[in-house]
């Protein structure tokens, strides 16, 4: 009976931010259902609140039980290089070319927004993915997820991120082969082995 009251009231959410952005379109003020307009306050409150329904309340309340160290951050923050700032950007800011043209758009997760979130739900956005946004999910379906939950420390360190470790981040974002060749080329002219 939970789980029938909880789909109605998820789709009756689901309705009112459709409804919302179909109004929107109609008055001729959103532009339609295009990715690169702003949701609506009403939007993004239904929005919030439905991904706050669809957290498990034992999930919300789940403590992170990977040990903060100094080691765990590292591993963390070369991890979120790699396979999160592509969307999120190295500093937690969401201001990449991928992360501004999602729908919504990658939040910085430096505010308040997503540092009010309990360890239990970041990990879970983390493991589980967000239904109709561009967040997958990550990790195993295992019970627990190291890495993710490694995670919720780096992001909760998001505020205080040293100029140091965005250095150090960089080395560990993702380069496409043609950054790669062009990589190769500039250290083999340094080397004084320039390509014909």
């Amino acid at each position: 009976m939970k789980k029938f009251l909880f789909s109605l009231l998820l789709a009756f959410l689901i309705l009112a931010a459709l409804a919302a952005g179909g109004f929107g379109y109609f008055v001729g003020s959103s532009g339609g259902f295009s990715t690169r307009q702003a949701p609506a306050a009403l939007e993004r409150m239904v929005a919030r609140e439905a991904r706050h329904l669809a957290i498990p309340r034992a999930a919300r309340q789940a403590t992170n039980p990977v040990p903060l160290t100094p080691e765990i951050l590292v591993e963390a923050r070369r991890h979120f290089a790699d396979h999160c700032a592509t969307c999120h950007a190295n500093d937690g800011s969401g201001d990449t070319e991928i992360g501004q043209m999602l729908y919504p758009k990658a939040p910085d997760m430096r505010q308040p927004d997503t540092q009010s979130l309990s360890d239990g739900e970041l990990y879970f956005i983390i493991h589980n993915g967000i239904r109709l946004s561009g967040m997958p999910a990550w990790g195993p379906e295992s019970e627990h997820d190291h890495d993710s939950w490694a995670l919720v420390h780096f992001i909760r360190h998001l505020t205080g991120l040293s100029a140091a470790e965005l250095e150090d981040m960089k080395h560990y974002n993702p380069r496409s082969p043609a950054e790669m060749e062009e990589e190769k080329q500039e250290e083999e002219f340094l080397n004084g082995n320039p390509q014909k």
